[in-house]
């Protein structure tokens, strides 16, 4: 049942010089599959939660991995992000709190694309349906199909930056070109402020000369741009969405968890100095 609730969770933001902050919204988005990009969303988004902040999770995949590793069915959604974009129905009608606040999706969304081609203003649509809740929360994350598609377009259009996790593997490291296109004709278009935050090394096995391999091949290229915190393979990112949770909440005190609340810190720390240059 969707919320419709403004002000999610705890009190409400204070407001610095009379203006209320909107929240900084973060795309995670790589057009490769299987590089652990709704992990990274879910578990980012309860780390940060965890530290105060106010967070909003936005499941634009039709796939829906990240509703049903919160314990939700898309299948047996009734409403979801589809309806926001293509039908304009109000976000909070689709915002589900679980572990976290969740705007879901449902196999519907597939046909969203379709929908929005015929539409003026299609790549904002997304940008649009979030401008309601952005003084609500502090962060809103958003999960993407794997491909660069209108659905991550908009998402692209609508973020104040983007957070790439990479498979620590050569050929995945090849699909950044072809992200960095995108951003740069986004920028060029439709959102000139939209850049990678951050590029996060995934499915480390610091067992494999590969994997270190594929880090130094990230760090001689993107330099700053590459998270310290590196995600390690491990079972427990695949254990914790049977559970319908986070693996924060899953396994709190074990290395996966701690992995992400590393990386919390690092993301906090990015928006600090960007604040105060």
């Amino acid at each position: 049942m969707g919320l419709m609730r403004l002000l999610p969770r705890t009190h409400e933001r204070t407001q610095t010089s009379g203006e209320t902050q909107l929240a900084r919204v973060i795309a995670f988005a790589n057009q490769k599959g299987g590089v652990a990009k709704t992990t990274s969303t879910i578990n980012l988004a309860v780390a940060l939660q965890e530290r105060g902040k106010r967070v909003l999770v936005v499941d634009l995949d039709p796939q829906g991995n990240l509703t049903m590793s919160q314990g939700l069915n898309p299948d047996s959604i009734e409403r979801s992000m589809f309806d926001v974009l293509v039908h304009r129905l109000p976000i909070t009608e689709v915002i589900h709190e679980q572990e976290i606040d969740l705007a879901v999706s449902s196999i519907d969304l597939a046909g969203a694309e379709l929908a929005l081609s015929s539409q003026i203003g299609r790549e904002r649509a997304f940008e649009k349906s979030i401008a309601p809740v952005k003084a609500a929360y502090d962060y809103i994350l958003i999960d993407t199909p794997p491909s660069l598609g209108l659905l991550t377009i908009n998402a692209l259009v609508a973020a104040n930056g983007v957070i790439v996790p990479v498979q620590c593997e050569y050929l995945s490291l090849r699909g950044l070109v072809q992200l960095e296109n995108t951003l740069s004709m986004i920028r060029e278009n439709l959102n000139p402020e939209v850049a990678i935050l951050g590029i996060l090394p995934t499915m480390f096995d610091g067992r494999t000369l590969h994997s270190k391999e594929a880090i130094e091949i990230l760090t001689e290229n993107f330099g700053p741009l590459v998270y310290k915190t590196k995600i390690r393979k491990t079972v427990r990112y695949a254990e914790a969405p049977v559970n319908g949770s986070s693996v924060l909440k899953y396994d709190p005190k074990g290395p996966a968890a701690d992995a992400y609340r590393e990386l919390a810190k690092e993301v906090l720390n990015g928006a600090k100095a960007r604040k105060h240059a």
